[in-house]
């Protein structure tokens, strides 16, 4: 059986000391999992935060760092935590507390989605999962943490910034929301730029809701030691077709944002580590 594909790592070979996590556009379905799928490989591809790695192009130009999932989020969810697990996806899993993203379906191995309804034809076992963990969540991980103590190393700071892609929101939700898990994961500073700066970019954006940030920022951040993360949310209209299925017209634009986000963001925490330093 073919293993999972480890993230595609982009180490940072510029002057910002900015990290991109791309985890949930991985696209590589081996056919083991396919199979698997009760609906088959239309009901998986639903989980996908479509094209967003993608737009970090314009970034990773810059030479910004990136750590980008190659493997399906319907395979193992990177931006989850290893014992957010449902026991209705594993046997044998444990039966005791489980968080309210794997009861609600998103768990570290999905269960279910709205469209589809519950997605496997079996469980796995927990070697099965234990496997997934191993060839595509730890090295994902593994990869941040490494890329993370690169910019440390040689500047001191970071910041990681975490992208996804959000289906239509309700009326009422801007299509930017920015998570620090409600001021875990970033210093105020950082967040309230990241709003000016989608704002100066022309897009409306809020602050932990409706999403505050998941497994990802948690894990990395370390704000009292200079290392930030935000997780950022987009729109799927803002950059894909009608369908939302391809490029569309404003697909540039949101590039542009990330990377006004990483120049901006990047450049404010260099000059406040010199800033101190100087003092």
């Amino acid at each position: 059986m073919s293993k999972l594909p480890s993230p595609i790592i982009h180490e940072p070979r510029g002057d910002l000391p900015v990290l991109l996590s791309v985890p949930h556009s991985g696209r590589d379905y081996p056919d083991w999992l396919t199979g698997l799928a009760a609906g088959g490989k239309a009901a998986l591809t639903v989980l996908e935060d479509p094209l967003v790695d993608r737009l970090v192009w314009r970034a990773l130009q810059r030479g910004c760092g990136a750590v980008i999932a190659r493997a399906p989020r319907a395979a193992v969810d990177c931006n989850r935590a290893e014992d957010e697990v449902d026991p209705s996806v594993v046997d044998g899993a444990r039966r005791g507390r489980v968080s309210a993203r794997a009861r609600g379906g998103l768990g570290i191995v999905p269960a279910r989605t709205q469209q589809h309804g519950y997605l496997w034809r079996r469980a796995i076992t927990p070697k099965q999962l234990d496997e997934r963990l191993s060839q595509a969540h730890r090295p994902y991980h593994e990869a941040v943490e490494a890329q993370l103590a690169i910019l440390t190393d040689r500047f001191g700071c970071a910041l990681l910034l975490d992208c996804h892609s959000m289906p239509p929101p309700p009326d009422g939700v801007p299509p930017i929301v920015f998570g620090d898990c409600r001021s875990r994961t970033a210093e105020p500073w950082v967040s309230a730029e990241a709003i000016a700066v989608a704002g100066r970019s022309g897009f409306a954006a809020a602050l932990n809701d409706p999403f505050a940030g998941g497994h990802i920022i948690e894990r990395h951040a370390r704000p009292a030691n200079d290392v930030h993360a935000l997780q950022l949310e987009i729109d799927r209209r803002c950059y894909l077709d009608a369908r939302l299925a391809k490029p569309g017209a404003g697909f540039d634009r949101v590039a542009c944002l990330i990377e006004a986000l990483a120049l901006e963001l990047g450049q404010q925490l260099l000059g406040r580590r010199y800033a101190t330093a100087a003092e």
